[in-house]
């Protein structure tokens, strides 16, 4: 039995809007045609797809695989008519790169100001979140290319290394350990409060695997969701952290943080980009992964 793609679309956009009067809106069609095509459909497939109750319309568990396979389909048409559009040209199209907050906000600007300026036709956006949403927009196809800072386990999903980045300890210039002339013992973090990302940020499973290495288990704790924010309350006195070399340079230099060497204990992680095997990669984000692998105009420089 063939599925008739044009029911599908009727379907499928219910399910996404939550009723028939919204979905009618988003095809331009009649509620009537709405309410005639998913009964159609459902005689077609030859079960009920959807539950109808004045609260709205749900998908019964049929109808919930069936909108899965779905919305690849779709996926798949709406990167069809992109590849078309863009392989007429890079002058016209759009990117959207979906990166871990520390790579978004410290790592990916002179990326974005290179392609902009080879291709300004192209619509550019940028997604920050951490590493576990990351890896859930690339694997729902949301975003072209996926940037994390953390270890990835997904089996849909390739994770190719990219660029090496340092970590290093971070304490407020009044801070006991400001005044070591040299490597402190690193269970000396033990009596501290230690200042962490918020459950899947790949800086945090980095810095805890790292530390629970050496045996090292901070009695204390503070989450708070931005690297941004987290240099704040070092520089506050709340505690002291563990993040990215790349995002601190500015207030070492300023002269409200300052780093601290641990004996024995290096911190480094690898940045990886993610892979959707099988999905067929717009010429834009060739062009831009070109790029973040260009070590001749971008050196992947270590970052201390």
């Amino acid at each position: 039995m063939s599925l008739n793609l044009h029911l599908l679309r009727m379907f499928f956009t219910v399910v996404q809007s939550g009723s028939f009067s919204r979905a009618a809106e988003i095809l331009n069609v009649s509620q009537p045609a709405i309410s005639k095509g998913v009964r159609d459909f459902e005689l077609q497939i030859g079960c009920r797809l959807l539950n109808r109750s004045p609260k709205g319309v749900v998908p019964t568990s049929e109808g919930l695989a069936l909108s899965r396979h779905a919305e690849t389909l779709f996926a798949a048409e709406r990167a069809a008519e992109e590849a078309l559009s863009a392989l007429r040209s890079l002058h016209n199209g759009s990117l959207r790169i979906g990166a871990s907050t520390t790579i978004a906000t410290y790592m990916l600007a002179r990326y974005l100001g290179a392609f902009y300026r080879a291709h300004p036709g192209i619509d550019l956006h940028l997604v920050s979140a951490n590493t576990r949403d990351i890896v859930e927009q690339m694997a729902n196809q949301e975003i072209d290319i996926g940037l994390v800072e953390g270890p990835v386990e997904d089996r849909n999903l390739v994770a190719q290394p990219w660029r090496t980045d340092l970590m290093q300890l971070i304490v407020a210039q009044d801070h006991a350990f400001a005044a070591a002339t040299g490597a402190i013992d690193p269970r000396q973090i033990e009596h501290e409060v230690l200042i962490v990302r918020e459950p899947g940020s790949g800086s945090r499973e980095v810095v805890t695997q790292a530390l629970a290495s050496h045996g090292i288990e901070p009695a204390r704790t503070l989450e708070i969701g931005s690297t941004a924010a987290i240099k704040q309350a070092v520089a506050a006195g709340l505690g002291v952290s563990i993040i990215s070399a790349a995002s601190f340079k500015d207030q070492v230099q300023l002269g409200r943080l300052k780093t601290i060497a641990m004996d024995g204990v290096t911190i480094e992680r690898t940045l990886w980009q993610l892979k959707l095997p099988g999905r067929i990669a717009m010429p834009a984000a060739c062009v831009f992964e070109k790029m973040l692998f260009d070590r001749l105009t971008f050196p992947d420089e270590r970052l201390d």
